[in-house]
Formats: structure tokens, C-alpha cells, sequence
């Protein structure tokens, strides 16, 4: 059985979507929630799935220690991003190579890097007028969204679609396509 934990910041709607996937899966369970974000709903989702959770500081993640070690003790061989804001630190890339996958809500290379996450993307692609967006899963180096790319999709954009528009459309890509696409690289890693 391959062990993974899920990182988020926030609700933590990908985190479920996830979770709801790999429910009763044969070979793969989600068997921890990390958010550096002490109110992050998420981890009220993993209270209702009888996931095991854990908070972790934006400090103590930075150093990498505290987290390393939570994961050791829940035996995780893989790292899920949902809408994790923080960089990963190198105790981490170095310690799960190739093993930390991340979802992000433009093209890449479009719209990526510090401080581009969330309703930020969805207003740059509604600025620049794009005819398109989408979403793109990336496997996770020491730069934000940089690592190899593993799956984008694409969807088209009406002029008259808002951020928020934008945002609903992403969303069910995203929802639609991240746990199938962590199946499939978890399977090919065997």
C-alpha cells in the first residue's frame, strides 16, 4: 500500500475530491493531511474522513524537521499539493525525489511562480484578455512551479467570462483529473 499525505492551506476542496478517490483503493491510501494554516478547513475534512491530521507553522515548515518527521511516523512514500501556499523545503525535495506532485491552476509555464496561486492566476488570465486556460500537475523541484510537467489540460475562455468564471471552469478540471493523474504516476513508480 502506498502511503500518501496531502498538503493544503485552505478548504481544501481538491484534498476531497482526493480523499473521495482513493477511498477503498487496492493499492493506494490517504493516510495523513498537513496544513500550515491552524483554521484550514481542510483539516475539518479529514476529521470527517478519519484521516489523521496535523498543523505545522510556516516556520517550523520552512526548516522542514517537524514535517519530516510526521511523515516518517505515518510511514508516507508520497506528497499530494491542494492548494499548498509555501514553498517545499529542500529537506523535503531531497527526501522525496520525484515523489511530491502539485496542481496548479494556469498553463505552465504561464501564470506560475511566487505569489501566483488562486484567485491571483485566474485575474492575470482575465487581464491578458487569453482565450484559454486550464491546469497543469507538476512534479515539485525547489522552485514554485517549475518541476517537471506530468498532465495540462486546456479550456477555452469566453470574453465574457469573469475571474470567477475562469476560476469555476479550472476548478472542474481540476477536481476531474488530479486524482486520476496521482493514480496513474503512483502505478508507473512501482
Amino acid at each position: 500500500m502506498k502511503k500518501i499525505a496531502i498538503f493544503a492551506s485552505g478548504g481544501g476542496s481538491n484534498a476531497e475530491s482526493i480523499i473521495n478517490y482513493f477511498k477503498g483503493h487496492s493499492s493506494i491510501d490517504v493516510s495523513l493531511i498537513v496544513s500550515n494554516k491552524e483554521k484550514a478547513f481542510v483539516l475539518k475534512r479529514a476529521k470527517k474522513h478519519n484521516i489523521p491530521s496535523v498543523y505545522i507553522s510556516n516556520k517550523d515548515f520552512k526548516s522542514g524537521e517537524l514535517v519530516l518527521e510526521k511523515l516518517i511516523e505515518h510511514d508516507i512514500e508520497y506528497i499530494i499539493l491542494a492548494g499548498f501556499l509555501l514553498l517545499i523545503p529542500r529537506t523535503l525535495t531531497q527526501k522525496f525525489p520525484n515523489r511530491i506532485l502539485n496542481i496548479h491552476p494556469a498553463l505552465l509555464p504561464n501564470y506560475g511562480g511566487k505569489g501566483m496561486y488562486g484567485q491571483h492566476v485566474h485575474q492575470a488570465v482575465f487581464n491578458n484578455f487569453e482565450k484559454e486556460s486550464g491546469m497543469t500537475i507538476h512534479l515539485v523541484n525547489e522552485k514554485y512551479d517549475e518541476g517537471k510537467i506530468l498532465f495540462q489540460v486546456k479550456v477555452d475562455l469566453k470574453v465574457t467570462d469573469t475571474p470567477d468564471v475562469i476560476a469555476a471552469k479550472v476548478l472542474k478540471l481540476e477536481h476531474k483529473h488530479y486524482p486520476e493523474v496521482i493514480n496513474d504516476y503512483l502505478k508507473s513508480q512501482s
